[in-house]
């Protein structure tokens, strides 16, 4: 299967890579990639080699190194270098809105049998109202501790 992604390092890109890679104080990710790229680089001084015999001689997964050549080509050199940022997008169970109401059911009574309100049964109030679909206790915990 023919490459997509090729890496072609200029002169000078190749110093800073091999900078890199003999200091000692560079993270051990960032040193990796830059031995990935290195390898991996088709140009007259690169040393041409294929993804398999990379991911052989660093213990690596084939697909890391084709994300590495990936990344340099789509977004340059310090992308490559360092790891992906997480696209992840975490909405938050509960807003500011339910977080008053949250506060003030947990200052009022406990419910009938019960000397005070645990987590879960805060929890589950907070559903019987209607103010949340679900919820863990976790949660609960989170959002009293940071208002406490």
């Amino acid at each position: 299967m023919k490459k997509k992604y090729i890496v072609r390092l200029t002169e000078d890109e190749r110093a800073y890579l091999g900078s890199l890679i003999h200091t000692g104080k560079v993270a051990a990710h960032k040193r990796l990639h830059a031995e990935i790229l290195l390898k991996a680089d088709i140009s007259e001084l690169g040393e041409k080699w294929l993804d398999r015999p990379i991911s052989e001689a660093f213990g690596i997964s084939r697909r890391t190194v084709e994300r590495v050549r990936e990344r340099l080509v789509q977004e340059g050199l310090e992308s490559a270098l360092n790891r992906a940022k997480s696209i992840r997008v975490k909405s938050r169970t509960i807003d500011g809105e339910n977080e008053a109401r949250l506060i003030a059911l947990s200052c009022g009574d406990a419910p009938e049998g019960r000397s005070r309100w645990t987590l879960r049964l805060l929890g589950q109030q907070m559903v019987e109202l209607g103010y949340i679909e679900s919820v863990s206790h976790e949660t609960i915990r989170q959002t009293l501790k940071k208002t406490n």
